[in-house]
């Protein structure tokens, strides 16, 4: 089933038509559970890889036989998923007690090579704004599940480009390392539902001139909020629940702000512009040529938070708090969304990663 974001509130461009000349579009992927096979784009799914092509490894020192053996994560997540609305069963509990963090697979030392973990396989027929070296029409995108890599100690990623009418056999079964560091570093496999939607620039690297505009018109709506609340004194109830029926029947608010609701797109996406909600604003610049580089790929914990609800798709709207739907893939970096960069002048130079 497609996934369909609603339209925005308001025409932001309109309002404000400098705005123009700050847009651009991303492909919302819209991750869910499900089957993917070699020949679909997914998240965690089975890849397009030669069957007499190496694996990607991961070749640095750090402990990578201590921490969560894969299989115990998944069958966590199964278990929790055919639980939900219901108590565990005493099987299903004992299980639980039995998934334990530790020195699983003591005999890998910390210098072995260790297969890298397949994140992410995106076709550019299905994924609009995906832009790689000319003539790909593939990426593959893998990451060491430990966060101890580099300076920032984080995970360290894999990009791989190919022309997938280039491939011939399929490597099977694919590798996979046996333990994360963390289970939020194991995405779950998901199909995905790739969706293009336009996107505005994030609104401390505007003019100021127009942040200052937004930040009035802004202002103006909540004074036109407060005046009309003011005009309708407050309903009183027999009942709490009167007041939750209510409630319950009034809908959602409507408020609209340039950031929730306005700019830039929630979840995992490709493309698009960077959001920087918890920090200033950080140039990410090519390593090799100085050219500033836009996100590529961005790996988010949800479709969506309390502030950008009015994202979450048509078709997900009776969803409620389904972790299926919030949190497809059950991966949570950083504080919950990380960025890949790479360069537009040469995707072969180095990507870099950003954090929010």
């Amino acid at each position: 089933m497609p996934r369909t974001t609603p339209p925005r509130p308001l025409d932001v461009e309109a309002v404000f038509p400098a705005l123009a000349a700050h847009r651009r579009t991303t492909t919302r992927l819209h991750p869910r559970h499900g089957t993917p096979h070699a020949r679909e784009s997914s998240v965690a799914g089975p890849l397009l890889w030669p069957a007499d092509e190496a694996w990607p490894v991961c070749t640095v020192v750090h402990p990578k036989g201590t921490g969560h053996r894969l299989s115990d994560v998944r069958l966590r997540r199964r278990i929790l998923k055919d639980a939900r609305g219901r108590e565990y069963t005493e099987d299903e509990q004992r299980l639980l007690d039995g998934l334990t963090r530790g020195n699983h697979v003591p005999d890998l030392h910390d210098d072995a090579p260790s297969p890298m973990l397949a994140v992410a396989q995106l076709y550019a027929r299905e994924v609009p704004d995906l832009a790689g070296p000319e003539g790909h029409d593939l990426l593959q995108v893998f990451w060491c599940p430990f966060e101890v890599h580099g300076d920032d100690r984080t995970i360290d990623v894999v990009l791989k480009w190919r022309r997938s009418a280039d491939v011939g056999a399929v490597l099977t079964p694919q590798p996979e390392p046996p333990v994360a560091g963390r289970a939020e570093c194991v995405p779950t496999t998901c199909v995905v539902h790739p969706e293009q939607v336009v996107e505005h620039e994030y609104l401390g690297l505007l003019g100021e001139a127009l942040q200052e505009a937004i930040a009035e018109w802004e202002e103006g709506l909540l004074d036109e909020e407060e005046d009309e609340d003011a005009s309708h004194p407050p309903k009183r109830y027999a009942t709490y629940e009167e007041y939750e029926a209510a409630t319950a029947s009034a809908g959602e608010p409507e408020e609209v702000d340039y950031m929730s609701d306005l700019s830039i797109a929630p979840g995992w996406k490709v493309g698009g512009f960077a959001s920087w909600h918890l920090t200033d604003p950080a140039p990410v610049d090519c390593a090799v040529c100085d050219a500033a580089m836009p996100p590529l790929l961005t790996v988010a914990a949800g479709e969506y938070d309390g502030a950008s609800r009015s994202w979450l798709p048509i078709e997900d709207r009776d969803a409620g708090h389904d972790p299926h739907v919030i949190t497809p893939s059950d991966v949570y970096l950083g504080r919950g969304l990380m960025r890949v960069h790479t360069c537009p002048a040469d995707p072969g130079h180095p990507h870099r990663l950003s954090f929010q």
